[in-house]
């Protein structure tokens, strides 16, 4: 008979889940491509059936209505309500308005404009690496180059000073802790604290900015927040950031309606900081091993740079850096001939999405080759990711200069995953240069 489904899926939490998820996940797609556990919980395995899903706009997403009903006591986690105040946990019409406001300060433009930065910080990386393993001393590529890279990016972006950068990445890797929603609820405490010490910084960072402007992200943020964006995006040169120590804390009076309030406006930095760190680490650490693996792979990305685009879009299939998401019928529907209850929360799970059969054949193989890739990795419909651009760009300019700027690269020992099952990452990987 195999597994059940319901079983399949509390394995998925488990330690050898988290570890190994896919077993699980064609165990799942054994039950066909939309399955109901039980009542109130049916989960989605199959690519186009998940693609559709994301853009059905019947299907809501996680929020506070939800976790009222799910976890009445999540207010009490100052992790889980910073990230309801973000356009990730809101639906029409907020999400429309917020997305629409972030947006403004999160533009193509100003995303390829990032392009000479983020190789200038790449090469910087590349010498402390150099540095660090000289002599063939073992180097953690995770926390000296796949963690720093898009700290570095999304600190120039907000304008958050170099000195507190290795602050916010600690802070960043606890707060992610929240995004695995309630199947984690004995470490929120240690997001909790994340969520609070940066709601703090990010608010003096907030004053910092609207007193000095300047032409980066933040300062239209604060703009969307003030004024609701009319100003456009451009604005004064003005400091480079600002201490923690710095500023006085920003005002939590709230904006109008075509504004951004205040919690509005930090719970967006707060996504936009852990969407744009983590799932990037995950995709530069994946990267790397898969090199590793199929040096066949890494020799043709060190000869043919241009190779890296799709490279990275068979890492983001291969090894997706967020496996799950989560949405739920306020009413009842169908989804393609499942009957869903009101109330029913549906787990699309982008990992089994990735490696469905029907859309990619032999799909445990890792082939940059393949034809229209196109992973779900970042989503789809009205909530694909706004970072997707950037943390693309970061990996396909990372791993071919990596690759080229040390040809001896290897691995000095197995590199040690993280113990998630959404964020899927490494947590370490000792390298030598």
């Amino acid at each position: 008979m195999g597994t059940a489904p319901g079983e399949a899926v509390a394995a998925l939490v488990s330690p050898a889940g988290r570890r190994d998820p896919y077993p699980l996940y064609e165990a799942l797609r054994a039950h066909g491509p939309v399955i109901p556990v039980r009542s109130g919980l049916t989960v989605v395995v199959g690519y186009a059936e998940i693609s559709r899903a994301l853009r059905d706009n019947r299907l809501r997403v996680q929020d506070a209505a939800s976790y009222d009903v799910i976890y009445p006591r999540w207010r009490s986690h100052s992790s889980l309500r910073g990230y309801t105040d973000s356009m990730l946990y809101r639906n029409p019409p907020d999400h429309a308005r917020m997305r629409r406001l972030v947006s403004s300060g999160f533009t193509p433009a100003r995303v390829a404009a990032m392009s000479e930065s983020v190789e200038r910080m790449v090469h910087r990386l590349l010498d402390r690496l150099a540095d660090l393993g000289a002599g063939g001393a073992p180097v953690d590529y995770i926390a000296e180059f796949a963690s720093r890279l898009p700290i570095a990016v999304i600190s120039a972006l907000i304008g958050v000073a170099e000195r507190d950068q290795q602050w916010f990445r600690e802070m960043a890797s606890d707060l992610t802790i929240a995004l695995e929603g309630i199947t984690n609820i004995a470490r929120l405490g240690a997001a909790d604290r994340a969520m609070d010490e940066l709601a703090a910084y990010f608010g003096d960072l907030i004053e910092h900015r609207r007193r000095h402007p300047a032409d980066d992200m933040l300062t239209a943020l604060v703009r969307a927040h003030d004024d609701g964006g009319a100003q456009g995006d451009g604005g004064a040169q003005g400091e480079r950031g600002v201490g923690r120590e710095g500023g006085a804390r920003g005002s939590r009076d709230g904006g109008g309606g075509a504004r951004l309030s205040h919690d509005e406006l930090v719970g967006n930095l707060m996504l936009l900081l852990t969407a744009g760190f983590e799932t990037t680490s995950f995709l530069l650490g994946h990267g790397l091993r898969l090199a590793f693996e199929h040096p066949e792979q890494a020799a043709r990305l060190r000869a043919e740079p241009g190779r890296s685009t799709s490279y990275v879009e068979e890492v983001l299939r291969f090894e997706t850096p967020v496996q799950a998401t989560s949405r739920w019928a306020e009413t009842g529907m169908e989804l393609l001939g499942t009957p869903l209850e009101g109330g029913t929360k549906v787990v699309l799970m982008l990992g089994a999405g990735n490696r469905d059969p029907e859309r990619f054949p032999d799909p445990t193989r890792f082939d940059p080759d393949r034809p229209d890739i196109q992973p779900l990795s970042f989503g789809a419909g009205p909530h694909f990711c706004l970072g997707a651009p950037l943390s693309r760009m970061e990996a396909r300019i990372a791993l071919p200069l990596l690759l080229r700027r040390f040809p001896a690269l290897a691995a000095a020992e197995p590199p040690d995953h993280r113990d998630r099952w959404v964020g899927r990452g490494l947590r370490r990987f000792l390298i030598t240069v």
